[in-house]
């Protein structure tokens, strides 16, 4: 009887050994995964913050453009409208001195200008 005994609890003691690494394999394996799993969540971080970092040097980058390009275009509707002035003074100088060189005919054209505008209207 002594023998079956010892032999149970030989059964009992191993059956807890083996219970007991099983335990402690899994607490390893689930320190483990924690532990590779707060790696990955410090990797995604590190992710999420270099693409937040990007997202704003493409911000400033996209407004400096947006500055400079507004700049151009300011300074092409300057010169435009510089151009345009002497375009149009100069244009006002030669049909003034058109008039005064010849009256009679520049009366005579604007006389026949406004009928045909007063025909355009009335139709």
């Amino acid at each position: 009887m002594a023998d079956i005994r010892d032999r149970a609890k030989g059964a009992i003691d191993t059956g807890a050994e083996k219970g007991k690494n099983l335990v402690d394999s899994a607490a390893n394996q689930a320190r483990e995964a924690q532990h590779q799993a707060g790696g990955v969540m410090d990797t995604v971080k590190e992710k999420a913050e270099s693409a937040v970092h990007a997202a704003g040097d493409y911000a400033h980058q996209a407004r400096e453009f947006a500055g400079q390009a507004a700049d151009r275009v300011q300074h092409w509707a300057e010169d435009a409208y510089e151009h345009a002035g002497h375009y149009a003074k100069d244009f006002g100088q030669e049909l003034t001195t058109l008039i005064r060189r010849y009256p009679v005919q520049a009366l005579l054209v604007g006389f026949g200008v406004g009928l045909l505008l007063g025909r355009v209207v009335r139709a």
